[in-house]
């Protein structure tokens, strides 16, 4: 068995000093030297933990960032997860149970849990203060479950309106519905879908770009929840046939979180989707969104300028909104007017004007853009260019002495000429307005704890079109594992992939003279635009993602 020394040495967590100086105060009072090196700072309570379950051969895992299985944690009561400070976190890939500890040498605790479950467990060892957190926020979502079923149990809460209202203000379900939404956040999921079923109502969150289901609750507490969550979101709770539409807020760690609701009727109950929308992505710097040097700088000649139009391009989901709102940190002053026309105003900006469309009362994106250019406006924000009218007056504005940043939706930053012109505007103003488009995409970001290192076959990078140069040595990748930190999918985080395309006078010749988007590309190129997937290899050249994932989101 190796010793702790040697561990932390060998994790460069400390160095010989320290050490010395660690057991130094050891032989003067007589603690433990981990608990020593803990308290003189040198490391902290996780690294000690995890260097002593390294020790023993057992795996750590960090209960702050690890997902947990709902369904795990169900195997147990509260009061036995108390008890022994445990906490069932999800199932390996032989069945066995994987138990949370703080103390792994409990055998006591570990023929409790193989009684009660009938299954082996796997121990993994977290810190106390880590366990205990997750047990209160766990064990007391189980337990609140039990309050709600217990409440409604047998009734039709579908019968009386009244009887709904009654149910949803009740604290069971209050507590469950904020546990629901908190416990995503920490999940750093984007979106929650609340799926009412023929047996269960089913919870997944859309995390790094991909549904996981992270929960299934009685059925008869579906019409509960979903009322609950259209009360706070100042829906008509007795409009169950049409789709609807809303916004609330919450207060998680300390933090304001708007959410935007919809609603939509489906066979068994209405489904609710609520997009996460972390005003935190809009104080993103844009150094932070992960640009090339290359790509930040021909981005930055762009918006620089006190007029023209840049366009962001991609699906939806692909960040363009995050992009858009870095971008108007750098160029908002307070010397200058930024106004935005947005539907719906997703994040709530400081100093920034923010109108909200109103297609009902007539106000649409034309007739927003067309008020906006009479209050002054320096820099204008629109949120998508949708019909020729928008286009028109947004290439106008472009043309007379405003910066206007918009969104349009193409599959890469050529297209979005052609896109323009199907629109009808004047080929001869888009090559006058169109200053730069970027196009982008999201790819999982791999796993810092777990990647691994390899040296792909050279056939494979050839097939996919990774840039090889004959003369150039096989480079090493790397590649997804699995770990409790990434929830065993070897990726945590998203990146940006760009494409940024200037529009030069060889370009604008082109638009005037109606060239596909083929032929616009390949100018581009030549004159240094790199491609979604040639920025894409570089990243993972730069070990920071995977082939796989590039080709799963770029074509």
């Amino acid at each position: 068995m190796k010793q702790l020394t040697d561990i932390l040495l060998e994790e460069k967590l400390v160095d010989a000093v320290q050490l010395d100086e660690a057991w130094l105060e050891h032989e003067r009072v007589g603690k433990p030297l981990g608990r020593i090196l803990v308290d003189m700072g040198h490391i902290t309570e996780a690294q000690l933990v995890a260097a002593l379950a390294s020790q023993i051969g057992l795996d750590f895992v960090d209960l702050s960032e690890a997902p947990v299985d709902a369904t795990a944690v169900a195997a147990l009561s509260p009061a036995i997860c108390r008890r022994h400070t445990v906490l069932p976190i999800g199932y390996d890939d032989g069945g066995r149970l994987v138990l949370a500890m703080a103390d792994p040498g409990n055998v006591f605790a570990l023929d409790d849990v193989r009684q009660i479950t009938g299954r082996e467990p796997r121990a993994v060892v977290a810190t106390r203060d880590d366990l205990l957190a997750a047990i209160d926020r766990y064990c007391r979502a189980d337990a609140d479950m039990d309050d709600i079923t217990n409440a409604i149990d047998g009734e039709d809460v579908d019968d009386e309106l009244a009887h709904v209202r009654q149910v949803v203000e009740d604290a069971p379900i209050v507590k469950y519905v904020n546990m629901l939404i908190t416990q995503a956040i920490q999940d750093r999921a984007s979106d929650i879908h609340v799926e009412p079923g023929e047996d269960a109502l089913r919870i997944r969150c859309r995390i790094d770009g991909v549904l996981h289901e992270v929960m299934r609750s009685p059925k008869q507490i579906a019409s509960g929840v979903v009322s609950r969550l259209k009360i706070m979101s100042d829906i008509d709770i007795a409009e169950r046939r049409k789709p609807q539409d809303g916004r609330l807020s919450i207060n998680a760690n300390g933090r304001k979180i708007d959410l935007r609701v919809a609603t939509l009727p489906t066979v068994w109950g209405e489904k609710v989707v609520m997009r996460i929308l972390d005003n935190s992505n809009t104080r993103m710097a844009l150094t932070d969104l992960g640009f090339s040097d290359s790509n930040a700088e021909r981005f930055r000649t762009s918006y620089v300028k006190p007029y023209g139009m840049i366009l962001v391009t991609g699906p939806t989901g692909s960040g363009k909104s995050t992009t858009l709102y870095a971008t108007l940190n750098v160029v908002s002053k307070p010397e200058i007017n930024v106004i935005t026309v947005e539907d719906p105003v997703e994040y709530r900006l400081p100093g920034i004007n923010q109108v909200q469309v109103n297609p009902k009362a007539g106000l649409t994106f034309a007739a927003a853009l067309r008020s906006i250019l009479r209050s002054d406006p320096d820099v204008v924000l629109l949120g998508e260019i949708r019909d020729h009218e928008t286009a028109q007056i947004s290439i106008e504005a472009a043309l007379t002495g405003h910066l206007v940043l918009s969104t349009l939706h193409t599959n890469d930053a050529p297209s979005a000429v052609t896109r323009l012109t199907e629109m009808d505007v004047e080929p001869f103003l888009v090559g006058s307005a169109l200053d730069a488009v970027l196009a982008q995409r999201l790819a999982r970001r791999l796993c810092g704890k777990c990647a691994e290192e390899y040296v792909p076959e050279r056939a494979d990078l050839e097939a996919v079109r990774f840039g090889l140069d004959p003369d150039e040595p096989t480079p090493t990748l790397r590649r997804p594992v699995g770990c409790p930190a990434c929830a065993k999918t070897g990726y945590k985080g998203r990146l940006a992939l760009h494409e940024v395309m200037l529009v030069s006078e060889e370009i604008e010749r082109l638009t005037v003279a109606r060239a596909s988007a083929t032929d616009i590309g390949a100018v581009a190129r030549e004159q240094g635009m790199r491609t979604l997937r040639e920025d894409g290899m570089a990243k993972v050249r730069a070990g920071v993602t995977t082939i796989d994932e590039i080709l799963r989101v770029v074509a």
